[in-house]
């Protein structure tokens, strides 16, 4: 299956300063940017991955995986997805396109923290990528405008079908 970019950045743009309250707001509880880029990669694929602790899926609060709201789980899912649901691999930051994942890195572990949504690829670069997300709510704001340490292109290349 095809993955409906529009759709997901359109989700993204509609829910980047509210909450969909089909969904947790996990603001509280240690970030909503990760359950809130798989909302979007959701509405750009239509299907979830329900293979129990390693698929990728949000039925309830309490009946999800950690890859739908957690920074590293959900990269680790997408990248070696071979089923059902978003499908993606780590590119070079030109090779982003709208609807894809950028995760950042702040600290100085290994563990990356943020996983805003990309609205509009601009040129490819910090500075005219333009991105979606919560925790700290924005849309259309500058790549560049974070204090990153390091950056993850995720790119979603392909939806595996249910």
């Amino acid at each position: 299956m095809i993955y409906n970019r529009e759709r997901a950045v359109a989700y993204a743009k509609e829910w980047a300063y509210r909450r969909n309250p089909a969904y947790f707001d996990f603001s509280d509880l240690g970030g909503d940017c990760t359950n809130f880029a798989s909302q979007c990669l959701y509405a750009g694929s239509g299907v979830m991955n329900y293979t129990p602790l390693y698929g990728w899926f949000y039925i309830s609060t309490n009946n999800r995986t950690p890859s739908w709201t957690g920074v590293n789980e959900l990269y680790r899912f997408l990248v070696s997805n071979r089923g059902a649901g978003p499908q993606g691999r780590v590119v070079p930051l030109l090779g982003i396109e709208n609807g894809d994942i950028i995760q950042l890195r702040f600290g100085n572990g290994t563990r990356f923290d943020h996983s805003p949504v990309v609205v509009d690829r601009g040129l490819g670069t910090p500075d005219t990528i333009l991105v979606a997300a919560h925790s700290n709510d924005s849309d259309c704001r500058e790549l560049s405008s974070y204090r990153y340490r390091e950056l993850r292109p995720i790119h979603i290349y392909n939806v595996g079908e249910a």
